[in-house]
């Protein structure tokens, strides 16, 4: 009896041993989805889960194995997503919200899918590194299997953006006679006081936000033509008044000029220029803009340029502000800025002329004398020309001059 015993454990002991390894064969071998599964459209509803969610691990094929629990690891806590471990995998349980109690919140794809996927592979790493191959495949199988459901994705988006082209070209087919007339007055480059009100005409009656993009860009480009307009005709007027002495006429044009385009008054600062126009013309000699009403400023002109030439400033200087009343303003300002550097070099010509000599004077009073001398002649210049393009480097010879004083 003994021996029949003894064979009948053998035999269970053998069986049993049997099917441990079928069991574990069939784990080892358990065949991925194939890519040409598709699961039926009306009955999967996509969730967008996070890796947080996965709140455990497999049970070890050793039902013995201790209970391990990694939370408290300080290698894990700079990992890109906070994931708890415990012991076993669980299906994370969604629960369903009607739209009428929850609004979806908006989720990046670009940021969150390639964060979850991380770290999924982080899961699995860690799984690997603890020794639980196991676990840590039967965890990665669980990611293969998404592979077909990502086609039905990017189906169900084609699928959607093709719907969302087709309804938003029906809600803009009711907007195209606005649409056209807005296109045209651009065309036409009208003022943007015109194009404006259109714009938002459209924009209130709610088009589709492709619609609404295009009319703002018309819109705004209707200010920049309108802008660029503006500023020529800005340009126009102050030339009367700083090139050609016209200041009734500046400040009439410079009036109207506001009134057309009040709304780029600070943009323009129209209000400014008005405000130069009128300094210009208190500053003018009114009997000098009656002189030359009846002489020729051209003439004047060249008698100036002769005088320079001869180094008699003072009289020119005299002739160049008066012609600033006359049309020929521009040129006289022009022709003065040669009077200033004129007048200046002659005194920097004799500046050098007395430092030289108080280089060569032993007596200390009256080598400084000479130095002061050298100094006042530039301070001459700075004084009665101080617009003189020369400025600067009559300033350092003065304050090397002034150092040179003993």
């Amino acid at each position: 009896m003994k021996k029949i015993r003894f064979e009948i454990l053998s035999l269970s002991g053998a069986l049993l041993s049997g099917a441990c390894m079928l069991l574990a064969a069939c784990a080892g071998n358990t065949p991925t989805p194939s890519p040409m599964h598709q699961v039926p459209e009306d009955s999967y509803q996509p969730q967008i889960v996070s890796s947080s969610a996965f709140t455990s691990i497999p049970e070890s094929a050793n039902p013995e194995a201790p209970q391990v629990s990694y939370g408290d690891e300080k290698d894990l806590s700079q990992s890109s997503s906070s994931i708890a471990y415990s012991a076993t995998v669980e299906t994370p349980q969604v629960t369903e919200t009607s739209s009428s109690q929850m609004a979806p919140n908006y989720i990046d794809p670009y940021e969150q899918i390639p964060n979850d996927v991380q770290a999924i592979f982080e899961y699995a790493d860690h799984l690997q590194k603890q020794g639980l191959e196991d676990s840590a495949s039967a965890y990665l199988q669980r990611f293969r299997i998404l592979k077909p459901l990502w086609n039905q994705w990017e189906t169900r988006v084609d699928s959607m953006l093709l719907e969302m082209g087709k309804s938003r070209m029906e809600l803009d087919k009711q907007y195209q006679a606005l649409a056209l007339e807005i296109q045209n007055m651009n065309r036409v480059k009208a003022s943007y006081h015109m194009v404006s009100p259109v714009v938002d005409s459209l924009i209130a009656l709610n088009p589709s936000d492709s619609l609404k993009n295009w009319a703002q860009l018309q819109k705004d480009k209707s200010f920049e033509n309108t802008l660029a307009k503006a500023q020529k005709e800005k340009e126009k007027i102050l030339d009367l008044a700083d090139n050609k002495a016209q200041f009734e006429e500046a400040k009439k044009q410079a009036d109207m000029f506001l009134v057309r385009y009040r709304d780029l008054d600070e943009k323009l600062q129209i209000s400014a220029m008005i405000a130069h126009i009128q300094d210009l013309a208190t500053a003018t000699n009114k009997e000098a803009v009656k002189y030359w009403e009846k002489n020729d400023p051209s003439k004047a002109l060249a008698q100036a340029d002769s005088l320079i030439k001869q180094e008699k400033f003072a009289p020119a200087r005299d002739l160049l502000n008066k012609l600033k009343a006359s049309k020929l303003r521009r040129e006289a300002l022009q022709k003065y800025k040669t009077l200033s550097d004129a007048f200046c070099n002659k005194e920097r010509q004799n500046a050098s002329q007395l430092f030289a000599k108080a280089q060569q004077q032993k007596d200390t009073a009256k080598r400084n004398m000479l130095l002061q001398d050298a100094a006042a002649a530039l301070d001459r210049c700075l004084t009665e020309y101080p617009e003189t393009t020369l400025k600067k480097k009559i300033e350092e010879n003065r304050n090397f001059l002034l150092k040179e004083i003993k």
